[in-house]
Formats: structure tokens, C-alpha cells, sequence
């Protein structure tokens, strides 16, 4: 694994780290193809948005100019950057200035089954259920032990993804992907105001199925009608789109729209 710290090849974090102790930070996940940064302003902007909402500062010139460095370094494969409020002492007070710390760390990009994107995933009911906290949804925050829960409810290679709801049953996400479904020509995707991760995959296809002239709703969806619609699929930034065939003993057909989004998503990836 290749691994930087504030610009610098390190392996060793400080124990007085505040995302270590409070999960007092943010983190992007980003697929890196022959040196480049897929999707890397969606990355970079959401990025932005949970710092100023965290209130951490943000050397953003600085950060990208690293993130460039790193992923020529890198090659091929997943680069995760973590940016934190870094040290502080005992108590929950967020020190003051903050010194953020920047953690990039580079791996291989996980291999897939083919099966997954071609014939489409089986998602698993997850009993562990979204907690709604409006200053937190939609960022990708250091804190994801609701997903870690969620992922330990499965083991078995039939399940590619698990199905979040939040406390009032309504649908928002897979574990580690975001959830859109089709009725009637229409794209819905949840609305992620109250928690839920806004992915940057989903951002980006949002966007090209209104260039497309595809309507758009972002909004909240119902079990009821997850099980009604015409077509359902997943996406992230690393994996692009998987079509989903079935959930318990409801099963979905792999529709029109799904094919057209997976084969943007794949041509965003191919960098």
C-alpha cells in the first residue's frame, strides 16, 4: 500500500489524531486510471462543501496538487484521502486553529465479479437503519459505523449490496452505493437531506440524464414503491453502475435506462 501523510511518504499516525478519537473528519474514495483522478472536481467539491461544514480548513490548491502527485505515483488503483481536524487534546472542543492532517492512502482496485455489472446484483434487507442528523447528510464523514453494522449483517456471496432504509422505513441507499429507480421513464433517486451519502457517481449521473432530456426526481421513495418500480440500480464511483435483479422474493427486470446509465458510468471511469 502506498501511503502519504501531509505530502510526505509515512505510515505512522499521531495518537492524538482527532479523527482516530471522534471520527472528526472527511474522506473521498477515488478510482485512479493510468495516473488520473476519475471524476476528481465531483471529489474535490464535495469534499469542500463537508469541510466548511465541519468547519476545517481547507487548503484546497495545496490538496489538489497532491492528490495529483500521489495518483501519478500511484499508476493504477483506488486512492482514499483523508483529511481530518488532526491533533487535539482530551475533550471534545475542536482545537483552535485547527492543523488538518492529509492522509492519502493507494491500493489496488478491487476486482468485481463481471457478473455483477452484466446480470445485475441481489440486494440484502439490512435491519440497520439510518440515523437522520440534517448537518451530517449527504457528507462523507469519518463516522460510518452504521455501516459497518449494516455490512456485518451478511456473509455469503449471494448478496452484492445491502438495502438502508432510515428510522421511518424509507429507502435511501446500499451500504456503499447509492440507489436509484425508474418508473415509467422517470429517474428517482432518494432525497439525502436527512442522511445518507451524496455520492459523486450519483451527482454525475444526475446530471447526464438531464443533458440526456431523462426526467429527474429527487425525492423521497417508499419501500412500497422500491418493490413498484420499473427498474432499480446501484452505483459508486468505483464500480459504476450495477442493475439490481432481486430482493428477497422480488425480483426487477434489467431495464433500457439502467444499460444507458452503466454505459456512461463506465466510459466516466475509463480515464
Amino acid at each position: 500500500m502506498l501511503s502519504w501523510i501531509d505530502g510526505q511518504p509515512a505510515e505512522l499516525l499521531s495518537v492524538q489524531d482527532r479523527g482516530l478519537a471522534y471520527g472528526d473528519g472527511l474522506f473521498e474514495t477515488i478510482a485512479i486510471t493510468a495516473g488520473q483522478p476519475s471524476l476528481l472536481e465531483r471529489h474535490l467539491a464535495r469534499l469542500s462543501e463537508g469541510c466548511a461544514r465541519l468547519h476545517i480548513p481547507l487548503d484546497l490548491p495545496l490538496l489538489r496538487a497532491e492528490l495529483l502527485a500521489f495518483s501519478r505515483q500511484l499508476g493504477d488503483g483506488v486512492a482514499k484521502l483523508i483529511l481530518t481536524r488532526g491533533d487535539g487534546l482530551r475533550g471534545y472542543a475542536p482545537p483552535q486553529p485547527a492543523q488538518p492532517r492529509r492522509l492519502l492512502l493507494g491500493n489496488p482496485k478491487p476486482s468485481y465479479p463481471a457478473a455483477h455489472a452484466a446480470q445485475g446484483v441481489r440486494l440484502f434487507p439490512c435491519a440497520t437503519r439510518l440515523a437522520e442528523q440534517p448537518v451530517l447528510a449527504g457528507l462523507k464523514h469519518l463516522n460510518r459505523l452504521e455501516q459497518v453494522l449494516a455490512r456485518g449483517e451478511w456473509r455469503d456471496a449471494e448478496h452484492a449490496e445491502g438495502l438502508m432504509l432510515d428510522g421511518a422505513g424509507r429507502v435511501i441507499e446500499g451500504v456503499y452505493s447509492n440507489l436509484f429507480i425508474a418508473r415509467g421513464g422517470v429517474l428517482i433517486t432518494a432525497d439525502l437531506s436527512r442522511c445518507g451519502v451524496a455520492g459523486v457517481m450519483r451527482a454525475e449521473l444526475l446530471a447526464q440524464a438531464v443533458a440526456l432530456g431523462i426526467e429527474c426526481q429527487v425525492r423521497d421513495i417508499s419501500y412500497a414503491e422500491l418493490l413498484a418500480a420499473d427498474e432499480v440500480f446501484l452505483c459508486n464511483s468505483l464500480y459504476g453502475v450495477w442493475p439490481v435483479r432481486s430482493l428477497l422474493t422480488h425480483d426487477w427486470p434489467l431495464g433500457p435506462l439502467t444499460r444507458k446509465l452503466q454505459v456512461i458510468a463506465r466510459d466516466l471511469l475509463d480515464c
